[in-house]
């Protein structure tokens, strides 16, 4: 055989070889309870707690406290026991709307008209006439802060033509969140119908959507009282809105979120607390009077702010690449698909707790940005507590013969 050939057939038999190896988230309320005396993803992936809850005391027949960051339910009681939800009905609608803004279709600054039917709306409000505007961001204050039946219904109204038709939309965004046990026929909770009803756990999860996508709302739902102006045929005045939420007051750390009251629902709220980089949500359903909704609220948050610690690993560090076989990249950088969270209620150290990065050797083209290729595991004295991706932060296209031909080659030259 010719030098040439020979020559051919090592290229050959090189490229074949390489081809081959392969790896691997102030008014009374809705009109018909008594007025209220004046006074607060990637990281769904942790354990839970062991052993049965706290007892706590409390009035209400059903509760929920959940951590915001990771979902975790910390406390329950009839979490899952269908009720009327009066004006925490809101919520849904809050996030409706922020949902709005978020798309483009609604902006802070936009002029929203009242209709005669929104003016209509009794219960709790803040006294819009027929054909009076006001923006967007000062409706989002008269719901959340005041309750107001009537800036409910009128940006029900703005968003979807209708209330009927924002009412569809609303059950439809809750049957996306998983709340099964939730029914809306209002956007402000004004009804007492049998059909209009959900539950402690849908709540909290309408709850944790709202605040964990737009922290925003906090900003308002902090407000303890403020001016509106109305303006009018009749004139101009002023009214103040002031928060039906007491414990925004009263209780270190609340920044929200909303109450609600009517005679068959008696006494709800959901109240969101924040402290040393821990958010609650705490709601309270049915309770028998205003100020026992509050206590059993601050029950809860104690509780939780009690026992609860974090370990937090914000994964900043570089870590190594990774080879890649068939491809006209030897190697890919990687990255974390985020950040790990742990809640502990148990008191453990968690400063005992270990990481332990798994990546393979080598990975086989063709790999895209974004592809799991590997993750870092977390254990607390041989227990796992929960897992992060590690992501390919660059694409390595597959590589065609030629290129493995060219591979080849440069490796013999290298190797000569």
């Amino acid at each position: 055989m010719g030098r040439g050939k020979r020559i051919l057939s090592g290229l050959l038999a090189a490229g074949l070889l390489f081809w081959g190896t392969a790896a691997v988230w102030a008014q009374p309320e809705d009109g018909q309870a008594q007025p209220e005396e004046s006074q607060a993803q990637p990281e769904d992936n942790q354990a839970q707690p062991e052993g049965g809850q706290a007892q706590l005391n409390l009035t209400a027949p059903s509760a929920v406290l959940m951590e915001a960051s990771t979902g975790q339910i910390l406390y329950e009681k009839s979490a899952d026991e269908e009720r009327s939800p009066a004006s925490i009905t809101k919520i849904m609608t809050l996030l409706l709307i922020f949902e709005e803004l978020e798309k483009g279709n609604l902006q802070l600054e936009d002029m929203v008209t009242t209709s005669a039917y929104a003016k209509s709306m009794g219960g709790s409000q803040v006294f819009l006439e027929e054909g009076e505007q006001q923006t967007v961001e000062t409706m989002i204050k008269c719901i959340v802060v005041a309750s107001g039946n009537d800036a409910s219904v009128a940006m029900a109204e703005h968003i979807a033509g209708s209330e009927e038709e924002f009412v569809s939309r609303m059950n439809q965004r809750a049957q996306e969140l998983g709340m099964e046990h939730s029914h809306f026929e209002d956007c402000c909770g004004l009804t007492d119908s049998a059909n209009h009803y959900t539950t402690a756990r849908d709540v909290a999860t309408a709850s944790r959507e709202l605040v964990s996508r737009f922290p925003q709302i906090l900003d308002y739902s902090s407000i303890w009282m403020e001016d509106i102006t109305h303006t009018t045929a009749q004139g101009t005045k002023e009214f103040t809105l002031t928060n039906t939420n007491k414990l925004v007051r009263s209780y270190e750390g609340c920044v929200g979120l909303k109450t609600g009251s009517t005679s068959v629902a008696k006494y709800c709220v959901s109240a969101v607390a924040e402290r040393d980089g821990l958010q609650l949500i705490a709601v309270v359903m049915g309770a028998p009077e205003p100020k026992g909704r509050f206590a059993d609220a601050s029950t809860m948050l104690n509780y939780g702010f009690g026992v609860c610690k974090f370990y937090v690993d914000e994964n900043q560090d570089q870590l190594e690449q990774v080879k890649v076989s068939r491809s006209t990249k030897s190697r890919i950088d990687c990255t974390y698909a985020g950040p790990f969270r742990y809640l502990d209620t148990q008191g453990q150290s968690l400063q005992e707790v270990e990481k332990e990065i798994q990546l393979p050797e080598q990975v086989e083209a063709p790999v895209k940005k974004g592809d799991v290729v590997g993750r870092v595991i977390y254990s607390l004295r041989g227990t796992e507590l929960g897992s992060v991706e590690i992501l390919a932060a660059e694409e390595a296209p597959e590589a065609g013969f030629g290129d493995c031909l060219k591979r080849a080659w440069e490796e013999m030259l290298m190797c000569a």
